[in-house]
């Protein structure tokens, strides 16, 4: 495996940390060599930056490649929207060269300039085809007896052709790294649906965003899960933060607690829920505590 320099992107370090941690003891534990990318910017959000200003989304999303370039290191992201933006950035880059030479004019101005020398990875995909489910499962030190709802996100699928996990409709890779951990991931109705989150949709649209989730969360609630798993941060809070405020504005109350991954195989390495900063999301919900201290 290569050297990774880990991007941490916006949402993680202003509104959940706890999924930084959890990200940073999970990878010690699996002896990846990673180090922080130290001086990134906004990746930028690629649904509404790229639509509006490619040239500008480029520049941006290339000089964040760079700083990796400059270290030798591959890009893993924790986030289904920085994985879009860095990746399909970088594969453009890399197989357009006029367009690369246009994106180094400007990046010029700042000293800097995109080689295209590496990867960008997600931590679900790095996981899966660098690991496997089979060698997660034999490190796990505490299986977690969790029914599981999982969200895969739009970005980490799809386009596919670019992200080459299968099926976009029916995928399994995430849902094997679920159950290495010990859980089980429970199907539900409309489990491949946008969350309501993404494309500038919950910054200008709210109401329409969190009828999407409403939809969402009344599947999850039915298959009776213990808790959501996601590998984004928007995602994260689209389903912790929206829960709230589907509570205040619709009167309704689904109480689930909301898990990045890297927060469920950390409880399945033995990490306490407030060491991964679980207990930090809006949503906690007493008896899935309960539930996670029965597992010990």
């Amino acid at each position: 495996m290569k050297k990774l320099s880990l991007y941490l992107g916006c949402i993680t370090p202003n509104r959940y940390p706890g999924i930084e941690k959890a990200t940073k003891l999970c990878l010690d534990k699996l002896n990846i060599d990673w180090v922080d990318l130290k001086g990134a910017s906004c990746c930028p959000a690629p649904g509404v930056f790229r639509s509006f200003d490619k040239t500008t989304w480029l520049t941006l999303a290339s000089r964040n490649i760079i700083l990796s370039e400059e270290m030798e290191r591959d890009v893993l992201t924790i986030c289904n929207g920085c994985y879009a933006s860095l990746a399909d950035a970088n594969r453009e880059l890399k197989e357009d060269h006029t367009l690369k030479k246009s994106i180094n004019f400007h990046l010029d101005t700042i000293g800097k300039s995109f080689k295209g020398s590496v990867d960008v990875r997600h931590i679900i995909e790095l996981f899966y085809d660098e690991l496997g489910p089979q060698k997660i499962t034999k490190m796990i030190q505490r299986p977690v007896n969790l029914n599981v709802a999982l969200h895969y996100g739009c970005h980490l699928v799809k386009p596919s052709a670019e992200r080459k996990l299968g099926s976009t409709e029916n995928p399994t890779f995430f849902d094997e790294l679920i159950e290495a951990t010990g859980a089980k991931s429970i199907d539900y109705p409309d489990k491949m649906v946008c969350c309501g989150a993404g494309g500038g949709v919950r910054s200008a649209l709210l109401d329409q965003s969190l009828a999407m989730l409403n939809h969402k969360l009344a599947r999850i609630k039915e298959a009776g899960v213990d808790c959501i798993v996601n590998a984004c941060p928007f995602c994260h809070l689209q389903f912790d933060s929206g829960q709230a405020e589907i509570k205040e504005k619709l009167g309704i109350e689904y109480n689930i607690p909301v898990l990045h991954y890297s927060q469920l195989l950390g409880l399945a390495f033995g990490y306490s829920p407030q060491e991964l900063g679980i207990d930090l999301n809006l949503i906690t919900n007493n008896e899935f505590f309960e539930t996670l201290k029965k597992s010990d």
